[in-house]
């Protein structure tokens, strides 16, 4: 019974996401709870196992992106700068982008405004505040990038079409 449950619950989750999302969606994976927002737009063979995205920025997320469980993308805030505080009642919108073969570990979160490169790999437990290279691996709160991964290994894996899905 709880693994009927399960399988009914993430076709639910995957229905959801090819509601709301744009782009081609190709064998696209959805494990865990996860809400997208009509300004978001998933490429091909991507795997969630729970991310949520809160606020009205756009977020591109590439092909063949693996995430942990738990990830949270905020693309709005709120002004502070404005005619009232803490804050006013306007928002600043801020876009993410996921390159393609990312791999983000469990409870990430990405704030608006962030880039990150083709084959970047994000520890669990990252706040993502600024940009992260391609390849690069990233870490903390607030996260840093404090690797490369072997650049000439990773395009011969792509080459030869060895992706994991």
């Amino acid at each position: 019974m709880k693994k009927l449950i399960i399988r009914l619950l993430r076709k639910f989750y995957k229905a959801r996401v090819m509601k709301r999302a744009k782009g081609s969606r190709k064998n696209l994976i959805v494990n865990g709870y996860t809400t997208v927002t009509n300004e978001t737009s998933i490429g091909d063979y991507c795997s969630f196992n729970g991310l949520q995205i809160v606020g009205s920025g756009k977020v591109e997320i590439g092909n063949y992106f693996h995430s942990g469980t738990d990830i949270l993308f905020i693309t709005s805030n709120h002004n502070y700068k404005g005619d009232a505080i803490p804050y006013d009642k306007t928002h600043i919108n801020k876009s993410i982008s996921i390159g393609d073969f990312v791999w983000l570990g469990s409870k990430v979160i990405i704030l608006g405004g962030v880039t990150i490169g083709e084959g970047a790999i994000i520890q669990a437990g990252a706040v993502v505040t600024k940009d992260v290279p391609k390849y690069g691996i990233a870490g903390g709160n607030p996260a840093i990038t404090f690797m490369q991964r072997d650049a000439e290994h990773f395009e011969r894996l792509k080459m030869e079409k060895k992706f994991h899905q």
